[in-house]
């Protein structure tokens, strides 16, 4: 027996996790604030809403893939949100990257509706988007995240239930943290290579061979060496991660210096017109602030 699904945000991360989905055999009804952003998904035989509202109130379960905190917040709570339309037992799946304490107010608010609420932020970009192969890091009751674990595997390939409500976000913040200072790290050893008049290159072969091996020096590296910063995550969404990031370190009183200098740099790269690049071009940010060769 399939479960009627429905998808909010069909952006180049919600699509292609929407058609994930649907490839499973499940009923589909989508939104979008863009018609033409509907249009792969009813192609492929969804039914297309005018508003959060009507999805919930079609759908067993509802996931949420848009921008920021606010974002979350409309499409859930806001006038024709997902909140208006859910039934009791329904549940919310929210997949966007937000705040953490947002999230346990949202879910506590729509709990008194008798509606289940999921954060499920991912990690993996637009390439594990489209080949199902997405990390997902899951907070809510466990009961729920049984429930909805089988479409979380058309998704992904790293699906971790993580805790209470919240615990996913939570989750998401660290990967964000570890991903910007990884960046940052290369970037520097690159910099400092070719400051030098060494083959970077050559140096990052070397390193991918020892302890120093990681996927952003792999690939990210690559990116640096080669000036090639169409993006895979861009900068303008990695300065909001680091926001929450940060939000959250003073909230709790907590010191993260090296998350903080790394969201310096993507401010700094967001600031200069460049948001729309991947975040691995805060390796251009720190070549222009050393006066250094950062290419070649």
């Amino acid at each position: 027996m399939t479960t009627s699904l429905g998808f909010v945000g069909l952006g180049i991360m919600g699509r292609p996790m929407a058609l994930n989905l649907m490839k499973g055999g499940h009923a589909m009804v989508v939104h979008a604030r863009r018609p033409e952003s509907m249009k792969p998904l009813a192609d492929a035989g969804a039914v297309t809403c005018t508003s959060p509202a009507e999805v919930a109130a079609q759908a067993d379960v509802t996931f949420v893939m848009v921008s920021d905190t606010p974002d979350v917040e409309q499409v859930i709570l806001g006038p024709g949100g997902c909140a208006e339309g859910a039934r009791r037992g329904a549940i919310i799946a929210d997949m966007s990257t937000i705040s953490p304490a947002a999230t346990r107010r949202i879910a506590a608010e729509i709990a008194t509706k008798g509606i289940e609420m999921l954060d499920a932020p991912v990690s993996g970009g637009e390439v594990g988007a489209t080949n199902g192969t997405l990390s997902i890091m899951v907070g809510g009751k466990a009961e729920a995240f049984e429930r909805v674990r089988p479409l979380f595997e058309l998704m992904g390939k790293n699906i971790v239930y993580i805790g209470a409500s919240g615990a996913g976000q939570v989750a998401k913040s660290c990967n964000q943290i570890v991903a910007a200072v990884t960046i940052e790290a290369v970037a520097e050893a690159l910099l400092l290579a070719r400051a030098n008049g060494v083959d970077a290159a050559k140096v990052r072969e070397a390193l991918l061979g020892g302890f120093a091996y990681s996927r952003v020096l792999e690939l990210h590296g690559r990116r640096m060496l080669e000036a090639d910063f169409k993006p895979g995550f861009k900068a303008a969404l990695h300065q909001k991660d680091m926001r929450i990031v940060l939000q959250s370190a003073h909230e709790l009183g907590i010191a993260l210096p090296a998350a903080a200098l790394a969201a310096q740099h993507i401010n700094a790269l967001v600031g200069s017109g460049e948001g729309e690049l991947d975040s691995s071009a805060i390796y251009k940010v720190l070549g222009r602030m050393s006066q250094a060769p950062s290419e070649g």
